[in-house]
């Protein structure tokens, strides 16, 4: 069982590590500087919510982090292959605010198909933490 395995000391290890690693992808991934600075703090507020939320329906600290690093590297997933694509829309977006810039067909697959193989993974993976 993962949870034999991993302390919540050890949980508490992953979820920084996976911040780090989210803070550095998506940094990356976004133009400007707005951007940017949201998703720098999109994991904290994240945390922030998480945390009572968890509590509230009785999560385990373990459970929760475990929730919260899915979650982060879910995004890392979703956006980092498609990178290029999604920055050049954000661009073209700022620079045509009066028009809706429709998605690229590939980026919208990629984010559709890898989210949705992400929370597979994460529901599948639940059972075993429990």
């Amino acid at each position: 069982m993962v949870s034999d395995h991993v302390t919540t000391a050890g949980w508490v290890l992953v979820a920084a590590v996976v911040t780090l690693v989210h803070l550095v992808a998506m940094r990356w991934c976004m133009p400007t500087p707005g951007a940017k600075l949201r998703v720098s703090v999109a994991p904290f507020v994240g945390l922030v919510f998480l945390v009572p939320t968890a509590v509230l329906r009785g999560y385990s600290l373990p459970h929760t982090l475990y929730l919260y690093s899915c979650v982060l590297l879910m995004f890392v997933i979703m956006l980092v292959p498609v990178r290029k694509r999604v920055m050049a829309d954000i661009v073209e977006q700022r620079q045509k605010p009066w028009e809706k810039v429709p998605f690229n067909t590939v980026s919208l697959y990629w984010v559709t198909f890898s989210a949705t193989g992400c929370i597979i993974a994460m529901i599948y993976l639940w059972p075993v933490l429990a």
